[in-house]
């Protein structure tokens, strides 16, 4: 009886500790402000190199899969800005894109990936694959996300890439171990989503489009607001 007691204070005593300690650890500080937060509708060039914004096409938004099943206000906070816009190259090519930034990014409010989005608007998602994609002289390429989304006759080549504070974490996993590292500093990461797409065009033909899109893009944000796109690379 005196060892189950023993036994019984140990583990409240750790349940406590536990507890405690994850109200210590929790991270409390944002990394981002939003005075810093640039203004996407403003750093976003809509017009640079060949390309011209196109007024009429519209991106697929990003959406909260959940938020079909149970409706919750907090869906609408994981963006405090979104920009979605069509290019043209003036050849007849055009490429939408995609710029959701979140302030926040902890366990409720968290970047949606695209392949959950478009799965939510009905699209089926193949060919996902890894693909670095190099953006100015000099830099370190972005790791970027390819895949294919589908919807009866609309075919759409995507590439994306997912900024969570100074890294690109595309996968589930990275997106768990770098919100890990900020917390165990004591931070909330901000977030940023950049997703560009085609439709018209082979998958092949539509990614080389892409590459050339975000190198033009790049190369045209101002250089003070780079990291907002790329991170720290």
């Amino acid at each position: 009886m005196h060892l189950s007691r023993i036994h019984f204070v140990l583990a409240s005593v750790a349940i406590v500790g536990s507890a405690v300690m994850a109200n210590v650890l929790a991270p409390r500080e944002l990394m981002a402000r939003t005075s810093a937060a640039p203004s996407l509708e403003t750093v976003i060039p809509r017009q640079f190199g060949t390309w011209k914004i196109v007024p009429e096409i519209s991106p697929v938004q990003p959406v909260d899969p959940e938020a079909y099943v149970q409706p919750d206000p907090q869906s609408a906070k994981v963006y405090s800005q979104e920009v979605g816009r069509g290019y043209s190259d003036g050849q007849g090519h055009i490429v939408m894109l995609m710029v959701a930034y979140g302030p926040v990014q902890n366990y409720r409010l968290k970047a949606h990936r695209p392949e959950i989005c478009y799965t939510a608007n009905g699209f089926r998602i193949s060919d996902k694959v890894d693909a670095p994609v190099s953006f100015r002289n000099g830099a370190s390429p972005i790791l970027a996300t390819r895949l294919i989304a589908e919807r009866e006759s609309r075919y759409e080549p995507v590439t994306y890439w997912i900024r969570i504070g100074n890294d690109v974490t595309n996968g589930v996993v990275s997106y768990q171990l770098s919100r890990l590292k900020y917390g165990l500093r004591g931070l909330i990461p901000d977030g940023a989503l950049i997703r560009v797409s085609t439709i018209g065009l082979p998958k092949e033909a539509s990614f080389q489009l892409q590459d050339q899109f975000i190198h033009d893009l790049l190369s045209a944000v101002p250089a003070q607001e780079l990291r907002f796109f790329t991170g720290a690379s």
